[in-house]
């Protein structure tokens, strides 16, 4: 649009203004109207520029795109998230991972697999066990024994402090011999109980993966989740899991957990 050869009577609608009695732009953040009164989302001062919806919050309240049209910007305040470049500004990434063992992995059972930001490699002689079902148990009991103890759980967990949404999970395995199994991987959280046996309660499946056909220690697989549940609250654990239909290689396992902080 442009003014030229237009009266004020017939454009004013269209002019955007600060309604500050006349004081122009100061100090003082004021909202942008146009020249009938009604609000724009936009509120300026000579120092700031805010963007507040005013009807609903909105996932394009703010946007900045190339000249292609492509979004490079975007803030969504229906989800409370920012977006750059496609990924949530603070997404972040954690591992499960283990080398060359769980040798005393039972067919069939769920085995936890170490959490990679313990320091050092955890002694996995004794993986605790979740059970024989189709996902891992929902409840764990600490105890004096192989598999049970809390020194061997300990290096399983991984601490949330806040609460996250999982936004993808990606594995990869690796047999040690050259015959190698069906296996299957999932993720869980769990409420954790401080000084009690009743260590783990309400698991939650979060993610899992297809079975994965292993043909061996020729080839390494890999695989991408299905996140079945995203959400986690603050202070709960979370355990990767990996079964298996026979015991006939020992596994290398990389885990990576995509997630934003919510």
């Amino acid at each position: 649009m442009s003014l030229v050869g237009k009266t004020l009577a017939g454009s004013y609608k269209d002019i955007l203004q600060a309604d500050n009695s006349n004081n122009g732009i100061t100090t003082v953040t004021k909202t942008i109207k146009d020249g009938e009164g009604n609000e724009t989302s936009m509120s300026l001062s000579d120092d700031n520029l805010g963007i507040d919806p005013k009807n609903d919050d909105t996932t394009t309240a703010f946007r900045v795109r190339t000249k292609g049209g492509t979004t490079v910007l975007a803030v969504d305040t229906t989800n409370q998230l920012v977006i750059a470049s496609g990924n949530n500004v603070n997404t972040q990434y954690a591992t499960f991972g283990i080398t060359n063992a769980l040798t005393s992995m039972v067919i069939n059972t769920h085995h936890a697999i170490p959490f990679s930001a313990i320091k050092n490699s955890p002694d996995t002689s004794y993986p605790p066990a979740f059970g024989t079902g189709t996902d891992p148990a929902t409840t764990f009991t600490t105890a004096e024994g192989n598999g049970t103890r809390a020194s061997d759980l300990v290096p399983m967990l991984w601490h949330v402090p806040d609460a996250i949404s999982i936004d993808s999970v990606t594995s990869i395995e690796g047999a040690d011999t050259a015959t190698g199994d069906t296996t299957r991987m999932h993720l869980f959280s769990y409420a954790f109980t401080s000084g009690s046996t009743s260590a783990l309660a309400s698991g939650t499946l979060l993610a899992h993966n297809s079975d994965v056909t292993n043909a061996g220690s020729e080839q390494a697989y890999k695989s991408i989740w299905t996140v079945d549940s995203g959400a986690v609250t603050a202070g709960r654990v979370i355990l990767a899991f990996f079964r298996s239909d026979s015991i006939n290689s020992d596994y290398s396992i990389n885990i990576t957990v995509k997630y934003h902080l919510t």
